[in-house]
């Protein structure tokens, strides 16, 4: 069965960092572009960063452009989410998901907490 586990998560004081990680299993990782989302208090969920499936291409959203990176190591079956200079909007919890390219398949995790806090 398909299942994306993150790790990485915690508290950490305003310009701090943190690596994320997401670990798949169940499907073939490679076929699959990942993202990362998050979800703060009151706030929609929003897309933060996205890797295609080789890896080739990134995008990220604005408020992060610059202090994250996302990147993956196939081999691994894992996607990292490098989060530098973090500010408390950053707070937030944060989703790994993974899509095939025909968007036939979409899977979830279950969520790491991120509270950036002095």
């Amino acid at each position: 069965q398909a299942q994306l586990v993150e790790s990485g998560g915690g508290l950490v004081q305003p310009g701090g960092s943190l690596r994320l990680s997401c670990a798949g299993s169940g499907f073939t990782f490679s076929n699959y572009a990942m993202s990362w989302y998050r979800q703060a208090p009151g706030k929609t969920r929003e897309l933060v960063a996205g890797i295609s499936a080789t890896g080739s291409s990134r995008n990220y959203a604005d408020s992060v452009k610059g202090r994250f990176t996302i990147s993956r190591e196939n081999p691994k079956n894992t996607v990292y989410l490098q989060m530098n200079n973090l500010n408390i909007d950053d707070t937030a919890v944060y989703y790994c998901n993974a899509v095939d390219r025909y968007r036939w398949n979409e899977f979830w995790g279950q969520g790491t907490q991120v509270t950036v806090s002095a």
